[in-house]
């Protein structure tokens, strides 16, 4: 939502990485506007600006075609903050030195800072932060100084006081750098010198007026799927132009869970939306996803399918002569992960990124109401709006529904005895570094977080870790079973979350929680071909996340529930944060 009444003080030079808008929201949390731009942004472009940042990254910045930055930045009398890569770049452009470190380090390491500095200041000289590198400084440039370290990288934070320029290899922009916020205020405020322009209460008069001017003389209809997103979006289309100009269907996928599409419907009720309509398509899409398993694919044909299905529920109505555009909820993750920063790398496909849309959009036939927002974001709009507590703390579920839930294999095989635990052959996708990685699963027989997370940087063979909670035959019996996405599957995994939700929900647990995915696995033997994973997780905007550990008795009720469903051979428990492991398996 960039704001033209607004010239923004701090810009973040985007170098790809994942999480450089959030770098751009945290300084919007600080009161003060930030925009991003592509990192090579002329100096003259944003010499008004009261300080820089450059982003994080998934490149290295000695290889031939990384992104680097206007070779005057550097020159300008700016402050500027660099992170991760951006630490790297700036080090990199002013002759200091970057090599590639002995092992990459991904999710939470502690720095310990070293004397003074502004940078630092009121900070705690031993606190936890988030890493994600592969790469690291090995020799700071002319004029700048170490002024923090972690147990595995020496040079963890650098600065030049005289000009007002620093960088971090951790990230300070993610929730689990506890002391993040305070380094950034003090980037913003002490070394910047910003005041504080931006107020979040100004968001909705704001984008009210852009859905107007979007829309123009035409009408808006959205395919929404329930969740806090959609149905956000849909309420500032209906503020906005009023309900006889927002229409609205809800697809009922066959991919949903148990009860969704009835909520579904209570909820577009009591909006006062009188145009809205359910048009279930479950053969359609299990019919496509048949034998499918690799996560792109399955995100491409969902995307697709969706699109067909649109065009066929347009083309039964009015909505295709040129006065109706299509409403959706994306938010700022959707594109991010999608590539959607200039050099972002592919963390996944998201339904509303695909080629159909994408023509959509092109043909300005589109509006996003949200699409600069975070999920913490739209439901603080949601309240101002009015929607109900009880509708606006639901968990995210992801529009592909349980078809990322649910994952598959090409081909029997067995798992593999490793020192500390087994390799299965179940690929999930995650995001190491930046980049998307799509690795087996380490199963270990405990539930330490600490231990788990040593497991994946020692190993770069995974990018996640499950531990054992319950099994019905030992893990070095079990095989990957081939199979897909199927009716009797999805029916299996559907019971499973449902049992999920209900024991979490009374024991108060989901309440404790930013969301809790259930995957089920293609893993078993001996008549029972599925195991059930459980990932409680925590998180801000999903951007970054932490898996949660589980109340010992709660825990010991759904392995006892889980394990009695027909077909369960094993549960285990995702150990594993984001970074390196994604929140939904794919």
């Amino acid at each position: 939502m960039n704001d033209p009444a607004l010239e923004p003080q701090i810009y973040i030079l985007d170098t790809g990485g994942q999480y450089t808008h959030l770098i751009a929201r945290k300084v919007r949390e600080l009161g003060v506007y930030a925009e991003v731009v592509a990192s090579e942004t002329p100096v003259a472009r944003i010499a008004r600006a009261r300080g820089l940042v450059i982003s994080g990254g998934p490149s290295s910045v000695y290889e031939a075609g990384s992104p680097t930055i206007d070779g005057a930045l550097l020159e300008a009398d700016l402050p500027v903050l660099g992170i991760c890569y951006g630490q790297q770049l700036m080090a990199h452009r002013l002759d200091g030195t970057v090599a590639k470190g002995v092992k990459g380090e991904y999710g939470l390491a502690y720095l310990d800072i070293a004397g003074s500095s502004p940078l630092f200041k009121d900070v705690a000289n031993h606190q936890q932060v988030w890493m994600s590198h592969r790469d690291t400084v090995t020799e700071p440039p002319a004029g700048f100084v170490v002024l923090a370290s972690t147990d595995t990288c020496a040079v963890a934070a650098i600065g030049n006081e005289a000009k007002r320029q620093y960088g971090v290899q951790f990230h300070p922009e993610v929730v689990h750098t506890t002391e993040g916020m305070k380094i950034l205020r003090n980037f913003v405020f002490s070394i910047c010198g910003c005041w504080e322009d931006w107020e979040p209460a100004s968001r909705i008069p704001v984008v009210e007026q852009q859905i107007r001017e979007t829309a123009g003389d035409r009408n808006v209809f959205f395919f929404v799927s329930g969740g806090v997103d959609s149905t956000v979006a849909y309420t500032l289309c209906l503020r906005a132009l009023g309900e006889a100009r927002v229409h609205g269907a809800y697809v009922d996928t066959g991919l949903m869970r148990e009860g969704e599409t009835e909520f579904v419907r209570g909820i577009f009720a009591s909006l006062g939306a009188r145009h809205f309509r359910i048009e279930g398509a479950q053969e359609q899409f299990l019919g496509a996803l048949s034998g499918v398993t690799e996560p792109e694919r399955k995100r491409k044909i969902i995307g697709e399918k969706f699109v067909e299905i649109q065009e066929a529920v347009l083309e039964s109505g009015p909505y295709l002569d040129g006065h109706w555009i299509l409403g959706q909820g994306t938010i700022y993750p959707d594109t991010i992960e999608s590539g959607g920063t200039a050099k972002a790398d592919l963390i996944k496909t998201h339904h509303n990124r695909v080629a159909g849309i994408q023509k959509l959009i092109d043909a300005k036939r589109i509006v996003e109401p949200l699409a600069s927002f975070y999920k913490d974001e739209v439901r603080e709009i949601g309240r101002e709006l009015g929607l109900p507590a009880e509708f606006l703390d639901r968990h995210p579920f992801p529009g592909p529904g349980l078809g990322i839930r649910c994952l598959g294999a090409e081909r029997d095989e067995p798992v593999e005895a490793i020192t500390g635990g087994w390799i299965a052959p179940v690929h999930s996708v995650g995001v190491q570094g930046d980049s998307r990685s799509y690795r087996p699963v380490l199963i270990v027989d405990h539930l330490d977080h600490g231990r788990a997370t040593e497991a994946i940087n020692a190993n770069q063979r995974v990018n996640r870790v499950i531990g054992i909670v319950g099994l019905h035959l030992p893990v070095e019996r079990m095989s990957v079973v081939a199979s897909g996405i199927s009716p009797e599957r999805m029916a299996r995994l559907r019971e499973a979350d449902a049992e999920v939700r209900r024991l979490s929900a009374e024991a108060g647990f989901e309440a404790q929680v930013w969301q809790f995915p259930v995957v089920l696995i293609p893993l078993g033997g001996e008549g029972r071909p599925d195991s059930v994973v459980l990932r409680p997780i925590h998180s801000v905007d999903g951007m970054t996340a932490q898996s949660v550990a589980m109340p010992e008795e709660l825990l010991g009720q759904m392995r006892d529930t889980l394990l009695a469903i027909p077909g369960v051979a094993a549960v285990f428990y995702d150990l594993t944060h984001k970074p390196p492991g994604t929140i939904e398996w794919e």
